[in-house]
């Protein structure tokens, strides 16, 4: 007999001879040419907070590109590749102007659609020549106080969509933007994908954020909920229906909408449509960003999120090792999570839903065609979001 045969069922899975694991490729790279990549780009991505851009030009990294955003002084917001056309300088050291931002090497001139407006040191400040020449830039469009961008191809420029939840300001109301800022840096070291599957992922709010800590938001949250997750025309959503202690159902739905926005509704509970917007918007492939906005009552303090009373980035590593919350959990993952040793199940369905929509819709990008979501109809721009706490009193309460 072997010693392979000899072995006990209480032997079997020892860790010594594991095969190498790996990350899904297709679903972390993000950079120019990528499957995924090439999938981000087709859709507007917010890269900034308004109140961010001023005539102070600000260093950007997305899908791996690295960038300059700045406001020219007549307010309009540009984002342009960095090295100057002239002799490759950047414009993070140039000057902003009333017109655009000016190179501090040769004083080239650029607008914020990266036309060459002056070339002083060439002969009729270079007339004639700078009309031929265009620096590198990417359209944008300021909306619910972000600056969004648009990095795909120029002939598949949609529509920038309105998000139903969070148009139609009142009278006392006004957008409050923020990071999803957790460790004292709006850039996260990890890979986008650890925020995106953490969306359609209902139940770790029963164990991370309610019975193994505690309750980190609303106790009635360590209540185990019955769970649905749809598709719908652009992306998933799911369902979580508690009975909560005072014979009221609560249906608790969150939409994420491929492949990078999502809606999640208050974690204290709030009734109603949910009042915020996400995204989870890539550096590279392994950080991220994640920006916020929302419909709030003017001058609502702009509330991080705290456990035990202390702000995320403000927790010592004992707190955080006793409490973890999403940031811990998903930055244990690694940099990149090794996808190819995940065990998923049924509590995971959403998320092999989400995945597969991704995976689907870069196959249709590769193969010359349209994402889900897209829209190249100015008069059809309203998406329909479907998340929010939704309350009712059972029969058996009546």
């Amino acid at each position: 007999m072997s010693n392979a045969e000899t072995l006990n069922r209480d032997d079997q899975g020892i860790a010594y001879g594991r095969p190498p694991q790996h990350p899904s490729d297709v679903l972390t790279q993000v950079g120019p040419g990528t499957p995924l990549g090439e999938l981000m780009r087709r859709y507007w991505q917010p890269v900034a907070m308004a109140e961010e851009v001023t005539t102070t030009p600000k260093q950007l990294r997305v899908l791996g590109e690295d960038l300059i955003v700045f406001r020219d002084r007549k307010g309009r917001a540009g984002l342009l590749y960095p090295r100057c056309m002239h002799r490759g300088t950047t414009l993070y050291y140039g000057k902003v102007e009333e017109e655009g931002i000016r190179c501090c090497y040769h004083g080239w001139l650029f607008d914020v659609e990266g036309h060459c407006l002056d070339q002083p040191c060439e002969p009729n400040q270079g007339e004639g020549h700078r009309e031929k020449v265009r620096q590198p830039w990417y359209p944008v469009e300021e909306r619910y106080g972000l600056v969004f961008a648009y990095m795909g191809p120029a002939e598949k420029k949609p529509v920038l969509p309105r998000w139903d939840v969070i148009e139609n300001l009142g009278p006392n109301e006004e957008y409050q933007t923020r990071y999803a800022n957790n460790i004292g840096d709006p850039i996260l070291p990890y890979s986008w994908l650890h925020q995106n599957d953490n969306v359609l992922d209902p139940f770790h709010v029963q164990v991370l954020h309610s019975t193994f800590t505690g309750a980190q938001f609303h106790p009635q949250f360590a209540l185990m909920p019955k769970v649905d997750f749809k598709q719908v025309e652009d992306g998933v959503y799911y369902s979580a229906v508690r009975t909560l202690d005072d014979g009221r159902t609560m249906d608790r739905v969150s939409h994420w909408m491929c492949p990078n926005a999502m809606s999640v509704p208050s974690t204290q509970m709030a009734e109603g449509p949910s009042t915020g917007m996400a995204w989870v918007v890539p550096v590279d492939d392994t950080h991220y960003f994640q920006l916020l906005t929302r419909r709030v009552e003017k001058g609502a303090p702009n509330m991080q999120p705290a456990i035990g009373g202390k702000l995320l980035s403000e927790r010592t590593p004992e707190e955080r090792r006793e409490a973890p919350g999403d940031y811990e959990a998903q930055e244990g993952q690694g940099p990149i999570s090794l996808h190819s040793e995940e065990h998923l199940a049924t509590s995971d369905r959403g998320i092999v839903m989400q995945r597969r929509m991704l995976e689907r819709q870069m196959k249709l990008v590769a193969e010359g065609g349209d994402p889900i979501g897209v829209n190249f109809d100015p008069a059809k721009t309203m998406v329909k979001v479907r998340s929010g706490n939704f309350f009712s009193r059972s029969q058996a309460a009546e």
